[in-house]
Protein backbone atom coordinates (compact mmCIF):
# COMPACT_ATOMS: atom_id res chain seq x y z
CA UNK A 1 0.00 0.00 0.00
CA UNK A 2 3.09 2.33 0.75
CA UNK A 3 4.63 1.66 -2.81
CA UNK A 4 1.15 2.18 -4.55
CA UNK A 5 0.26 5.59 -2.29
CA UNK A 6 4.21 6.77 -3.31
CA UNK A 7 3.64 5.78 -6.66
CA UNK A 8 -0.05 7.85 -7.13
CA UNK A 9 1.48 10.87 -5.19
CA UNK A 10 4.30 10.52 -7.95
CA UNK A 11 1.92 10.54 -10.41
CA UNK A 12 0.13 13.99 -9.30
CA UNK A 13 3.18 15.33 -8.72
CA UNK A 14 4.57 15.24 -12.62
CA UNK A 15 1.09 16.12 -14.12
CA UNK A 16 1.24 19.05 -11.73
CA UNK A 17 3.99 19.96 -12.96
CA UNK A 18 4.06 18.92 -16.55
CA UNK A 19 0.98 20.80 -17.44
CA UNK A 20 -0.20 24.32 -18.53
CA UNK A 21 1.39 25.95 -21.90
CA UNK A 22 4.61 27.07 -21.28
CA UNK A 23 5.55 28.25 -24.45
CA UNK A 24 2.20 29.35 -25.96
CA UNK A 25 1.74 32.63 -27.97
CA UNK A 26 -1.96 33.63 -28.28
CA UNK A 27 -3.04 34.36 -31.40
CA UNK A 28 -3.10 38.31 -30.97
CA UNK A 29 0.56 37.95 -30.77
CA UNK A 30 1.01 36.19 -33.97
CA UNK A 31 2.52 37.85 -37.36
CA UNK A 32 0.90 35.00 -39.49
CA UNK A 33 3.27 34.31 -42.75
CA UNK A 34 1.34 33.46 -45.71
CA UNK A 35 4.39 33.33 -48.39
CA UNK A 36 7.73 34.14 -48.25
CA UNK A 37 10.43 35.12 -51.02
CA UNK A 38 14.27 35.24 -50.84
CA UNK A 39 16.38 37.29 -53.07
CA UNK A 40 19.96 37.84 -53.52
CA UNK A 41 21.10 41.93 -53.04
CA UNK A 42 23.98 43.27 -55.28
CA UNK A 43 26.24 43.10 -52.21
CA UNK A 44 25.27 39.46 -52.22
CA UNK A 45 22.83 39.67 -48.47
CA UNK A 46 20.16 37.75 -48.31
CA UNK A 47 16.63 39.71 -48.68
CA UNK A 48 13.69 38.08 -47.08
CA UNK A 49 10.05 39.00 -48.04
CA UNK A 50 7.28 38.09 -46.15
CA UNK A 51 3.78 38.42 -46.93
CA UNK A 52 2.06 38.88 -43.24
CA UNK A 53 -1.76 38.43 -42.83
CA UNK A 54 -3.25 41.43 -41.29
CA UNK A 55 -5.94 40.43 -38.85
CA UNK A 56 -8.01 43.75 -38.94
CA UNK A 57 -8.73 43.39 -42.41
CA UNK A 58 -9.33 39.66 -42.19
CA UNK A 59 -12.17 39.61 -39.56
CA UNK A 60 -14.94 40.37 -42.34
CA UNK A 61 -14.33 37.15 -44.43
CA UNK A 62 -14.90 37.82 -47.70
CA UNK A 63 -12.81 36.88 -50.46
CA UNK A 64 -10.81 39.00 -52.70
CA UNK A 65 -11.89 42.46 -51.74
CA UNK A 66 -13.34 45.61 -53.73
CA UNK A 67 -10.84 48.10 -54.96
CA UNK A 68 -10.21 50.72 -51.62
CA UNK A 69 -11.27 48.42 -49.15
CA UNK A 70 -8.10 47.32 -46.31
CA UNK A 71 -5.32 45.42 -48.00
CA UNK A 72 -5.65 41.82 -46.51
CA UNK A 73 -2.05 41.21 -46.08
CA UNK A 74 1.17 43.70 -45.29
CA UNK A 75 4.40 42.92 -47.02
CA UNK A 76 7.75 44.03 -45.54
CA UNK A 77 11.44 42.94 -46.69
CA UNK A 78 14.19 42.65 -44.68
CA UNK A 79 18.02 41.99 -45.52
CA UNK A 80 20.73 39.77 -43.86
CA UNK A 81 24.03 37.78 -44.27
CA UNK A 82 21.63 34.54 -44.19
CA UNK A 83 17.68 33.90 -43.86
CA UNK A 84 17.60 33.66 -40.44
CA UNK A 85 19.55 36.86 -39.96
CA UNK A 86 16.94 38.66 -42.60
CA UNK A 87 14.39 36.83 -40.16
CA UNK A 88 15.99 38.58 -37.27
CA UNK A 89 16.13 41.90 -38.08
CA UNK A 90 12.39 41.60 -39.72
CA UNK A 91 11.28 40.98 -35.72
CA UNK A 92 12.78 44.42 -34.61
CA UNK A 93 10.30 46.17 -37.45
CA UNK A 94 7.36 43.63 -36.68
CA UNK A 95 5.20 44.23 -33.36
CA UNK A 96 4.28 40.24 -33.27
CA UNK A 97 6.14 37.07 -33.42
CA UNK A 98 6.58 35.27 -36.85
CA UNK A 99 5.06 32.79 -37.55
CA UNK A 100 5.29 30.01 -40.28
CA UNK A 101 3.18 27.36 -39.39
CA UNK A 102 0.30 28.80 -42.13
CA UNK A 103 3.06 29.74 -44.43
CA UNK A 104 1.41 28.11 -48.55
CA UNK A 105 4.60 29.08 -50.91
CA UNK A 106 8.19 29.90 -50.69
CA UNK A 107 9.16 31.85 -53.59
CA UNK A 108 13.21 32.46 -54.75
CA UNK A 109 14.10 34.89 -57.22
CA UNK A 110 16.34 34.29 -60.18
CA UNK A 111 19.28 35.82 -59.24
CA UNK A 112 19.49 34.18 -55.69
CA UNK A 113 18.62 30.32 -57.64
CA UNK A 114 20.62 31.42 -60.39
CA UNK A 115 24.01 31.77 -57.24
CA UNK A 116 22.84 28.30 -55.63
CA UNK A 117 19.57 27.26 -53.71
CA UNK A 118 21.20 25.16 -51.55
CA UNK A 119 22.30 27.80 -48.87
CA UNK A 120 18.63 29.31 -48.74
CA UNK A 121 16.72 25.94 -48.22
CA UNK A 122 19.05 25.34 -45.14
CA UNK A 123 16.69 27.65 -42.95
CA UNK A 124 13.49 26.13 -43.94
CA UNK A 125 14.66 22.05 -44.04
CA UNK A 126 16.21 23.04 -40.19
CA UNK A 127 13.73 25.25 -38.39
CA UNK A 128 10.77 23.74 -36.95
CA UNK A 129 7.64 25.80 -37.48
CA UNK A 130 7.91 25.86 -41.80
CA UNK A 131 5.86 22.92 -43.26
CA UNK A 132 7.20 20.72 -45.72
CA UNK A 133 4.46 21.34 -47.61
CA UNK A 134 4.87 24.59 -48.75
CA UNK A 135 4.93 25.03 -52.90
CA UNK A 136 8.20 26.04 -54.07
CA UNK A 137 8.58 28.29 -56.45
CA UNK A 138 10.94 30.26 -58.99
CA UNK A 139 10.16 33.42 -59.57
CA UNK A 140 11.30 35.15 -63.02
CA UNK A 141 12.75 38.30 -61.50
CA UNK A 142 12.81 38.96 -57.98
CA UNK A 143 10.40 37.61 -54.97
CA UNK A 144 9.50 40.17 -54.14
CA UNK A 145 7.29 41.18 -56.96
CA UNK A 146 5.09 37.96 -57.01
CA UNK A 147 4.53 38.63 -53.40
CA UNK A 148 3.08 42.41 -53.91
CA UNK A 149 0.74 41.12 -56.42
CA UNK A 150 -3.03 41.15 -55.36
CA UNK A 151 -6.13 38.51 -55.93
CA UNK A 152 -9.38 39.15 -57.22
CA UNK A 153 -10.92 35.92 -55.91
CA UNK A 154 -8.61 35.27 -52.89
CA UNK A 155 -7.94 37.16 -49.74
CA UNK A 156 -4.38 37.07 -50.43
CA UNK A 157 -2.14 36.10 -53.78
CA UNK A 158 -0.16 33.37 -51.48
CA UNK A 159 -3.38 31.84 -51.07
CA UNK A 160 -4.18 32.28 -54.95
CA UNK A 161 -0.61 31.13 -55.83
CA UNK A 162 -0.85 28.32 -53.60
CA UNK A 163 -4.40 26.94 -55.26
CA UNK A 164 -2.85 27.18 -58.54
CA UNK A 165 -0.19 24.98 -57.65
CA UNK A 166 -2.40 22.44 -55.82
CA UNK A 167 -4.52 22.15 -59.28
CA UNK A 168 -1.29 20.47 -60.99
CA UNK A 169 -2.48 22.24 -64.51
CA UNK A 170 1.51 22.50 -64.71
CA UNK A 171 4.92 20.89 -62.58
CA UNK A 172 4.45 21.75 -59.04
CA UNK A 173 6.32 20.72 -55.67
CA UNK A 174 6.48 20.42 -52.33
CA UNK A 175 9.51 21.54 -50.08
CA UNK A 176 10.09 17.68 -48.84
CA UNK A 177 9.97 16.71 -52.32
CA UNK A 178 12.42 19.28 -53.62
CA UNK A 179 14.82 18.92 -51.05
CA UNK A 180 14.89 15.40 -52.26
CA UNK A 181 16.11 16.06 -55.70
CA UNK A 182 18.36 18.25 -54.52
CA UNK A 183 20.10 15.81 -52.39
CA UNK A 184 19.53 12.80 -54.97
CA UNK A 185 22.46 11.75 -57.24
CA UNK A 186 21.14 11.31 -60.82
CA UNK A 187 18.46 13.58 -59.93
CA UNK A 188 17.76 17.56 -60.53
CA UNK A 189 15.38 19.42 -59.36
CA UNK A 190 13.05 21.60 -61.02
CA UNK A 191 10.40 23.92 -59.64
CA UNK A 192 7.13 25.64 -60.78
CA UNK A 193 8.26 28.74 -62.77
CA UNK A 194 6.36 32.19 -61.75
CA UNK A 195 5.88 35.11 -63.31
CA UNK A 196 3.65 38.56 -62.71
CA UNK A 197 1.04 38.85 -65.43
CA UNK A 198 -2.20 40.25 -66.48
CA UNK A 199 -4.71 38.84 -64.89
CA UNK A 200 -7.89 40.43 -65.78
CA UNK A 201 -10.12 43.69 -65.57
CA UNK A 202 -11.92 45.10 -62.77
CA UNK A 203 -14.83 47.49 -63.07
CA UNK A 204 -14.66 49.95 -60.80
CA UNK A 205 -11.35 52.00 -58.82
CA UNK A 206 -11.23 55.75 -58.57
CA UNK A 207 -13.51 56.20 -61.83
CA UNK A 208 -16.98 54.09 -61.13
CA UNK A 209 -17.42 51.56 -64.22
CA UNK A 210 -14.20 52.18 -65.98
CA UNK A 211 -12.24 49.19 -66.17
CA UNK A 212 -9.12 48.67 -64.64
CA UNK A 213 -6.38 46.10 -65.40
CA UNK A 214 -5.08 43.80 -62.71
CA UNK A 215 -1.77 42.09 -62.31
CA UNK A 216 -1.44 39.07 -60.39
CA UNK A 217 0.75 36.01 -60.09
CA UNK A 218 0.79 32.96 -62.43
CA UNK A 219 2.24 30.01 -63.12
CA UNK A 220 3.74 30.30 -66.23
CA UNK A 221 6.35 27.08 -66.80
CA UNK A 222 9.12 25.22 -65.21
CA UNK A 223 12.41 25.97 -63.47
CA UNK A 224 15.40 23.96 -64.41
CA UNK A 225 18.03 23.24 -62.09
CA UNK A 226 21.45 21.79 -62.62
CA UNK A 227 22.49 20.37 -58.89
CA UNK A 228 21.77 23.34 -57.18
CA UNK A 229 21.86 26.60 -59.88
CA UNK A 230 19.33 27.37 -61.69
CA UNK A 231 20.27 26.01 -65.38
CA UNK A 232 16.92 27.61 -67.27
CA UNK A 233 13.19 27.33 -67.71
CA UNK A 234 10.69 25.37 -69.65
CA UNK A 235 7.72 27.16 -70.99
CA UNK A 236 4.01 25.99 -70.75
CA UNK A 237 4.23 23.75 -73.59
CA UNK A 238 7.55 22.06 -72.71
CA UNK A 239 6.29 21.43 -69.17
CA UNK A 240 3.60 19.21 -70.64
CA UNK A 241 6.49 17.31 -72.78
CA UNK A 242 8.07 17.19 -68.47
CA UNK A 243 4.72 15.92 -66.65
CA UNK A 244 4.36 12.98 -69.56
CA UNK A 245 8.09 11.94 -69.13
CA UNK A 246 7.65 11.75 -65.39
CA UNK A 247 4.75 10.23 -65.50
CA UNK A 248 2.87 13.13 -63.77
CA UNK A 249 -1.16 12.92 -63.75
CA UNK A 250 -1.70 15.88 -66.04
CA UNK A 251 -4.84 17.81 -66.38
CA UNK A 252 -5.58 19.50 -69.11
CA UNK A 253 -6.41 18.83 -72.98
CA UNK A 254 -5.29 17.72 -76.24
CA UNK A 255 -6.20 19.39 -79.60
CA UNK A 256 -5.77 17.70 -83.01
CA UNK A 257 -7.12 19.31 -86.09
CA UNK A 258 -9.87 17.95 -87.56
CA UNK A 259 -9.23 15.07 -90.09
CA UNK A 260 -12.03 16.27 -92.85
CA UNK A 261 -11.92 20.28 -92.31
CA UNK A 262 -8.88 22.36 -92.90
CA UNK A 263 -9.18 24.91 -90.03
CA UNK A 264 -11.11 23.25 -87.32
CA UNK A 265 -9.53 21.32 -83.98
CA UNK A 266 -10.89 19.07 -81.58
CA UNK A 267 -10.27 19.37 -78.02
CA UNK A 268 -9.83 15.84 -75.89
CA UNK A 269 -10.23 16.38 -72.21
CA UNK A 270 -7.39 14.31 -70.44
CA UNK A 271 -8.53 11.70 -67.94
CA UNK A 272 -5.48 10.09 -67.42
CA UNK A 273 -2.67 9.04 -68.29
CA UNK A 274 0.44 6.45 -67.72
CA UNK A 275 4.99 6.37 -68.25
CA UNK A 276 7.00 3.44 -67.87
CA UNK A 277 10.59 4.31 -68.87
CA UNK A 278 12.73 1.26 -69.02
CA UNK A 279 16.35 1.30 -69.02
CA UNK A 280 18.80 -0.37 -70.98
CA UNK A 281 22.51 -0.89 -70.91
CA UNK A 282 25.02 -3.12 -72.51
CA UNK A 283 27.92 -2.38 -70.71
CA UNK A 284 29.18 1.05 -73.52
CA UNK A 285 25.58 2.79 -73.86
CA UNK A 286 22.32 3.60 -72.26
CA UNK A 287 19.13 4.13 -73.92
CA UNK A 288 15.39 4.24 -72.27
CA UNK A 289 12.37 2.82 -74.05
CA UNK A 290 9.67 5.00 -72.69
CA UNK A 291 5.97 4.06 -73.45
CA UNK A 292 3.13 6.54 -72.58
CA UNK A 293 -0.05 6.04 -72.75
CA UNK A 294 -2.94 8.53 -72.78
CA UNK A 295 -6.83 8.54 -72.52
CA UNK A 296 -9.50 11.34 -72.61
CA UNK A 297 -12.46 12.15 -73.31
CA UNK A 298 -13.78 14.72 -76.48
CA UNK A 299 -15.13 17.73 -75.16
CA UNK A 300 -15.02 20.36 -78.51
CA UNK A 301 -15.43 19.59 -81.88
CA UNK A 302 -15.63 22.49 -84.33
CA UNK A 303 -15.90 20.26 -87.67
CA UNK A 304 -18.51 17.36 -88.35
CA UNK A 305 -17.20 14.18 -88.28
CA UNK A 306 -18.85 11.07 -86.77
CA UNK A 307 -16.30 10.66 -84.35
CA UNK A 308 -17.11 7.46 -82.51
CA UNK A 309 -16.75 5.28 -86.14
CA UNK A 310 -14.28 2.96 -85.66
CA UNK A 311 -11.66 4.86 -88.77
CA UNK A 312 -12.52 7.95 -87.71
CA UNK A 313 -11.74 6.94 -83.79
CA UNK A 314 -8.54 5.53 -84.59
CA UNK A 315 -7.45 8.72 -86.52
CA UNK A 316 -8.22 11.02 -83.98
CA UNK A 317 -6.40 8.71 -81.34
CA UNK A 318 -3.29 8.56 -84.02
CA UNK A 319 -3.21 12.32 -83.72
CA UNK A 320 -3.55 12.22 -79.85
CA UNK A 321 -0.25 9.86 -79.84
CA UNK A 322 1.56 12.30 -82.50
CA UNK A 323 0.96 15.56 -80.13
CA UNK A 324 1.91 13.46 -77.29
CA UNK A 325 5.35 12.06 -78.33
CA UNK A 326 5.81 15.63 -80.17
CA UNK A 327 5.95 17.77 -76.59
CA UNK A 328 7.44 15.19 -75.21
CA UNK A 329 10.64 14.91 -77.87
CA UNK A 330 11.07 18.65 -77.41
CA UNK A 331 11.20 18.41 -73.72
CA UNK A 332 13.75 16.00 -73.82
CA UNK A 333 15.95 17.08 -76.57
CA UNK A 334 15.91 20.52 -74.73
CA UNK A 335 17.00 18.95 -71.54
CA UNK A 336 19.79 16.63 -73.48
CA UNK A 337 21.14 18.90 -76.22
CA UNK A 338 20.81 22.64 -74.15
CA UNK A 339 20.49 22.02 -70.34
CA UNK A 340 22.33 18.49 -70.36
CA UNK A 341 20.90 17.37 -67.27
CA UNK A 342 17.87 14.89 -66.36
CA UNK A 343 15.16 16.26 -65.00
CA UNK A 344 12.63 12.98 -65.69
CA UNK A 345 13.77 10.77 -62.92
CA UNK A 346 15.52 8.14 -65.76
CA UNK A 347 18.65 8.23 -63.19
CA UNK A 348 16.75 6.23 -61.05
CA UNK A 349 15.06 4.02 -62.94
CA UNK A 350 18.54 3.14 -64.15
CA UNK A 351 19.55 2.82 -60.67
CA UNK A 352 17.03 0.33 -59.80
CA UNK A 353 17.71 -1.83 -62.79
CA UNK A 354 21.40 -1.70 -62.94
CA UNK A 355 22.97 -0.89 -59.41
CA UNK A 356 26.37 -2.45 -60.39
CA UNK A 357 26.70 0.24 -63.47
CA UNK A 358 24.94 3.04 -61.16
CA UNK A 359 27.77 3.07 -58.49
CA UNK A 360 30.37 3.73 -61.64
CA UNK A 361 28.45 5.87 -63.56
CA UNK A 362 26.42 7.88 -61.03
CA UNK A 363 28.78 11.01 -60.42
CA UNK A 364 28.69 11.79 -63.83
CA UNK A 365 24.98 10.97 -64.88
CA UNK A 366 24.17 14.09 -66.49
CA UNK A 367 26.53 13.63 -69.05
CA UNK A 368 26.05 9.85 -69.88
CA UNK A 369 22.38 11.03 -69.85
CA UNK A 370 22.82 14.40 -72.38
CA UNK A 371 24.51 10.96 -74.62
CA UNK A 372 21.44 8.50 -74.16
CA UNK A 373 18.98 7.62 -76.49
CA UNK A 374 15.29 7.26 -75.99
CA UNK A 375 12.81 5.38 -77.76
CA UNK A 376 9.06 6.47 -77.82
CA UNK A 377 5.92 4.11 -77.45
CA UNK A 378 2.63 6.30 -77.33
CA UNK A 379 -0.45 4.75 -77.11
CA UNK A 380 -3.90 7.38 -77.01
CA UNK A 381 -7.22 5.97 -76.45
CA UNK A 382 -10.37 8.21 -76.94
CA UNK A 383 -13.17 6.87 -74.46
CA UNK A 384 -16.00 8.51 -74.99
CA UNK A 385 -17.33 11.55 -77.31
CA UNK A 386 -19.57 13.51 -74.52
CA UNK A 387 -23.13 12.34 -76.98
CA UNK A 388 -23.69 9.07 -75.79
CA UNK A 389 -26.11 9.69 -73.44
CA UNK A 390 -28.51 11.98 -75.52
CA UNK A 391 -27.78 9.60 -78.66
CA UNK A 392 -29.12 6.42 -76.67
CA UNK A 393 -31.79 8.76 -75.10
CA UNK A 394 -32.80 9.48 -78.85
CA UNK A 395 -32.91 6.02 -80.26
CA UNK A 396 -35.03 4.97 -77.02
Amino acid sequence: MKKLLACLLLLFFMAGVSSGCWSRKELNELAIVLGAGVDRTPDAQVRLTLQLAKPSASAGGSAGGAVGTEPPTWVVSGTGETVLDAQRKLANRISRHIYWAHNVILVFGEEAARCGIRRYMDFFSRAPQPRETIWVMVAKGEAKDILETYSELEKTSAQDIGYLARAKTGYSVNLKDFLIMLATKGSNPIASRVDVVERGVTLGGLVPGKPVQQKGAALTGTAVFRGETLAGWLDESETRGLLWLRGKVLKGIISVPSLTEPGKEMSIDIIRGHTEAQPQYDGESVWFNVKIVVEGDLLEQQSGEEIMEREVREAVEKEMAGEVEEKARLTLEKAQREYGVDIFDFGAAFHRKYPKAWAELKDRWDEVFAGAGVNFTVEAHLRRSGLEAGKTSEKE
